[in-house]
C-alpha cells in the first residue's frame, strides 16, 4: 500500500511530501546530465590518438634519460678510479710507498687500491671498492700501463696508469665510451 498525499491538486508519495515540507522543489528528479552529453565515438578516437602520439614521443626521451644517467655514472666512476691512481702515485712520489722500480710509482692493479698499502706505518686505502662498470655491468675494467700505447686495448700488467670501460658502444655525444 502506497501512501499518497494530495497537495493543491498534485499527488505525492511520502518522500515527495517530505521534500515539500522542507521547502525543496517538487519537480521529479532527473539526472544532471544533458541528453547529448558524453563522448561520441569520434571524440574518443581522437583522444586515444592524441594520447598515443604523446606516449610515443615520451619513450625516446625516457630512453635517453636512462642512457644519460649511465653516462654520468661512468664518468663519475672513471674520475674516482683515476683520482685514486693519482693519489697512489703522489704517495709514492713523497716516499711513503715502496714499490717495484719498473712500476714507476703506479699501483700494480685496482685491487691494491681497495686493499690499501702501508704508508708510514699506517694502512691507507684509496678506493672503497672497485666500481661496477655501468655499461658492461661488471667490475672488469680495461687497464692501461704507462708502458702501453695510448690506444692499446691489451694491458701489459706492469702497472695501472689508466682505466677505461670495455664497452664499444657510442655515447650521446658521438664518442666511444672506451675513449673517455
Amino acid at each position: 500500500m502506497r501512501c499518497l498525499v494530495k497537495v493543491r491538486g498534485a499527488r505525492f508519495g511520502v518522500p515527495g511530501l517530505r521534500r515539500w515540507l522542507r521547502g525543496q522543489s517538487l519537480e521529479p528528479r532527473t539526472s544532471n546530465l544533458e541528453p547529448d552529453s558524453g563522448l561520441t565515438l569520434i571524440e574518443l578516437i581522437i583522444c586515444v590518438t592524441i594520447l598515443s602520439i604523446l606516449a610515443c614521443a615520451a619513450l625516446p626521451v625516457a630512453r635517453f634519460q636512462v642512457k644519460r644517467q649511465r653516462e654520468r655514472e661512468l664518468r663519475r666512476d672513471l674520475w674516482e678510479m683515476r683520482d685514486a691512481i693519482d693519489k697512489y702515485k703522489d704517495a709514492y712520489d713523497r716516499g711513503g710507498i715502496q714499490s717495484k722500480m719498473d712500476s714507476m710509482g703506479y699501483p700494480p692493479d685496482l685491487q691494491t687500491l681497495v686493499d690499501g698499502v702501508e704508508v708510514k706505518e699506517k694502512k691507507v686505502r684509496f678506493l672503497r671498492e672497485i666500481p661496477i662498470d655501468p655499461m658492461t655491468k661488471s667490475t672488469e675494467w680495461g687497464l692501461r700501463s704507462n708502458q702501453d700505447d695510448a690506444d692499446s686495448t691489451s694491458w701489459g700488467s706492469q702497472n695501472v696508469f689508466d682505466v677505461y670501460t670495455k664497452s664499444d658502444d657510442t655515447a650521446l655525444d658521438g664518442t666511444k665510451y672506451n675513449t673517455w
